[in-house]
Parts: C-alpha cells; sequence; structure tokens
C-alpha cells in the first residue's frame, strides 16, 4: 500500500517503513510522531482511491528519526573580466521520518 502526501508545497510517495527527508521542523524531537492529513491519494490491492484534492479523513503517521544535513552545494558567481567571483556553500537542513500507519 502507497500513499502521496503533500508536506511543505511537495508531494511525496510514501509506503510504510519508508524513510523520507522532509523540511526541517524544529518543533519535534526524535521519537515524536507526525500526522500528515493531506492524502491526495492512496492505492493498493483494492486499486487506487483518488481525492479531489484530498481524501477526506485519510491520514498518515510518521516517526521522527532526528534531523540530517543533505549535499553541500557549491554556490558560485562569475563576471569574466571583471575580477568578480564569490563562492558560498550550503546544506540545506532536514527532518528524517520513518512511515508508519496509512489509514484511509
Amino acid at each position: 500500500m502507497y500513499a502521496i502526501i503533500v508536506d511543505g508545497g511537495r508531494q511525496y510517495k510514501v509506503e510504510k517503513g519508508q524513510q523520507l527527508d522532509i523540511d526541517l521542523r524544529r518543533d519535534v524531537q526524535a521519537g515524536d510522531t507526525i500526522e500528515f492529513s493531506q492524502v491526495l491519494a492512496i492505492g493498493g490491492d483494492e486499486g487506487l482511491k483518488l481525492g479531489s484534492p484530498a481524501i477526506s479523513g485519510a491520514k498518515v503517521t510518521a516517526k521522527v528519526i532526528g534531523e540530517q544535513k543533505g549535499d553541500k552545494v557549491i554556490v558560485q558567481k562569475f563576471r569574466r573580466r571583471k575580477n568578480y567571483l564569490r563562492r558560498n556553500g550550503h546544506r540545506q537542513q532536514y527532518t528524517r521520518v520513518e512511515i508508519g500507519d496509512i489509514a484511509s
């Protein structure tokens, strides 16, 4: 069984037991549970159930594993012949969750 959820303006296809990196949430600790109530679709052996736009009463629960950092991204600005070079690095922070129950 899988579900398509919305979190932070992004859509994720999730299954039970899957680990997922979502946008950083500072208000949760490792071991807490998060509930995603905006479920767009649920699919499985019974077929596909679509919402318009979301399925009412459906929810996906997830357990917080902890905070993670993404890969380092180098941002470089350069203008030729102008003696202009700027270089910055960035590492996005995420909250890692493990998908638990998918309830329709």
